[in-house]
This record gives C-alpha cells, sequence and structure tokens, in this order.
C-alpha cells in the first residue's frame, strides 16, 4: 500500500518504480512520457481505477506495476471518484495492437468487483502479487 496525495506524485512515483526496473529508460522520460498520455484525457477509468500508461522507443518490453494508495487521490477520472487501484503501462512504442489489447485484458479484469476488492485487501506486496496470481 502506498499514500501519495495528488496524481504528480503517483505519476512521479510510477516512474521510480519504472525506472528501477528498466534502468535504461530515464526516469524523467518516463514521467514525461506518463504525463504526456494523460494531457490527451485522463487514464482514470472510473470505480476508483486509472490505468496510466506511455509509449516508449527506449522500451525493450513492456513493464505493468500495480500499485494500491492508502487512501483514494483525485486523478480526474471520469466519473470524478477518487483513484485507489492503479495499473500503470510502459510498453515499446510502436507495437500499438499489443499495447489497445493488453489495455482491453487489464480494463476487462478490473472489471471484476470481486477481484478490485481483493486488491484493496491487499496489505502487502506479497498479498498483492498472491490476489493478481490466483486471477491467472
Amino acid at each position: 500500500m502506498v499514500l501519495f496525495n495528488s496524481k504528480k506524485r503517483i505519476l512521479e512515483f510510477i516512474s521510480e518504480l519504472a525506472h528501477k526496473k528498466m534502468p535504461y529508460l530515464p526516469q524523467q522520460d518516463i514521467l514525461t512520457a506518463l504525463l504526456a498520455r494523460e494531457k490527451l484525457g485522463s487514464t482514470g477509468i472510473g470505480r476508483g481505477i486509472a490505468i496510466p500508461h506511455g509509449r516508449m522507443s527506449g522500451a525493450q518490453e513492456p513493464l505493468a506495476l500495480i500499485l494500491i494508495s492508502e487512501t483514494a487521490i483525485n486523478f480526474d477520472a471520469i466519473d470524478n471518484r477518487p483513484v485507489d487501484i492503479f495499473v500503470a503501462l510502459i510498453v515499446p512504442d510502436g507495437d500499438n495492437q499489443q499495447h489497445l489489447k493488453t489495455l482491453a485484458t487489464i480494463a476487462d479484469k478490473l472489471n471484476d468487483k470481486e477481484f478490485c476488492k481483493q486488491l484493496r485487501a491487499a496489505k502487502s506486496d506479497e498479498a498483492l502479487y498472491q490476489v493478481i496470481l490466483d486471477q491467472s
């Protein structure tokens, strides 16, 4: 569980985590990609869920990060509700079909209210990971 107070701060944290997993991508470039996508329209899909994502020419493979915030934050979601579940994606630029398919699959999983309830109930990274494994 993570605690943040703004959309920008959660995106900064996501870019920090992504940089740790993909050290060949500069953290600022990851943040810039996420912010650029948000400028097109919020990735807050409603019901307390957001799927921030960015395409990056230097990414060698897709990366997904799942974060649950202890308190929901304003993320300009389409339903104006604050967000506490974040599924962030960094994907290689150019593979648009795979990117769209991945987004659709994630959005479909997040439509399952019980799955989201289990994500929110996870009290550790290990518990969160187990919830995801159980859905696979």
